[in-house]
């Protein structure tokens, strides 16, 4: 099961569960999906509003749209072919005719090199509709991906929670910062959480600096995903106690001598969600952009009552790749099958937890 006789790593952000199997992200990501339908409205409002396409630089009639972290789909063709639709229509109201004429879209798919490529361009969406040129590019996001000034419109949704890499004050064992008794930041040990908003400091610096090279001037930024109110800790939301939950299942493993106990002490996960101010202020630091929207969203299943078997199901197509190469092959089943059970016998009281942030932004690029 575990893997022996390793350097023990602290484990890095992995690609969602790749394929089309009954465990695969593809399969299980309509919670995330709820959340970009809902900011797709917002997309069309703000390019309708607000592109200026008489003073954005374009190259020859081709309009270029990045998505950063598309996993494998199927949500990510759904966001990009909104923009598309959406463009098309801001050229009409713009009444830009003869480059209309020939107007053309470049799509740039983004994730890590050993994201499901294969599984993403596979999608039957592409290959009957063929609505646009499309490019895989492998690589971080917090590092540029593509060449200076080519990029139109970028977009990210769910992302930007995932660390480029555990802050090393967490696994420290002479660290105040140790995460000894938790797999996430928990916002309640004060040096662990200084660590992790650090390296979120630090990684959207990374990400937004990347971004300003890639852009033209004029281009869009488009941003979504969750973070928490100011003052509520994660452990008060439904997602906090579901990792807790997960931590609770890695401790009963240990002491069932299924992994080495030093080992699941030594795990944490690279997510940091930050409250809400934490990510305005952080955004503020980079001037190559104006924040031209800043506005919460509501996730249309938040007062849902989520079933145990959606919330295995969905955890386990986000971490599993993270889990199998911490812990090794055959970790995953038992995990999560734990993980079921304990939701069964401990479940989340959604009453008593407080409702997280689900944000959405929009930042333009100033002239360079």
């Amino acid at each position: 099961m575990e893997k022996k006789n390793r350097v023990a790593t602290l484990p890095q952000p992995n690609p969602m569960c790749g394929g089309d199997g009954p465990h695969s992200y593809a399969r299980n990501s309509s919670y995330q999906k709820a959340v970009i339908d809902c900011a797709k409205t917002k997309i069309k409002e703000v390019i309708l509003e607000k592109l200026d396409l008489a003073h954005m630089c374009l190259d020859l009639n081709t309009f270029k749209i990045a998505d950063f972290g598309c996993s494998v789909g199927p949500n990510t063709f759904d966001v990009v072919q909104t923009i598309v639709e959406t463009v098309k229509r801001r050229y009409e109201q713009q009444n830009i005719r003869e480059a209309q004429k020939h107007l053309e879209f470049h799509v740039f798919f983004n994730d890590q090199s050993n994201n499901d490529f294969n599984t993403l361009f596979k999608n039957r969406f592409l290959s009957v509709c063929k609505p646009y040129f499309i490019a895989g590019v492998p690589g971080s996001f917090y590092d540029r991906v593509l060449p200076r000034n080519t990029i139109n419109i970028g977009h990210t949704s769910y992302t930007l929670h995932w660390l480029s890499k555990i802050p090393k004050e967490v696994c420290n064992i002479n660290s105040l910062g140790r995460n000894k008794h938790n797999i996430s930041c928990s916002n309640l040990v004060e040096e662990m959480s200084k660590a992790y908003k650090s390296q979120f400091e630090k990684d959207m610096g990374d990400f937004l600096g990347a971004r300003a090279e890639e852009l033209v001037s004029e281009g869009f930024m488009i941003m979504s995903g969750m973070c928490l109110p100011d003052g509520v800790p994660m452990v008060r939301t439904w997602k906090g106690v579901a990792i807790d939950t997960m931590r609770d299942c890695l401790i009963d493993m240990a002491n069932s001598r299924i992994l080495n106990k030093e080992r699941v002490e030594s795990f944490s996960l690279p997510l940091y969600f930050p409250h809400m101010s934490e990510l305005e202020e952080v955004i503020k630091q980079n001037e190559c952009f104006s924040i031209e929207v800043l506005e919460r969203m509501i996730h249309p299943m938040e007062d849902l009552p989520l079933t145990n078997d959606f919330i295995a199901s969905t955890y386990r197509a986000i971490f599993h790749g993270l889990i199998e190469e911490f812990f090794g092959d055959g970790v995953v089943d038992e995990l999560f099958d734990r993980f079921a059970k304990r939701l069964e016998t401990h479940p989340i009281d959604f009453q008593t937890c407080v409702k997280d942030i689900q944000y959405f932004v929009l930042l333009k690029r100033n002239s360079h």
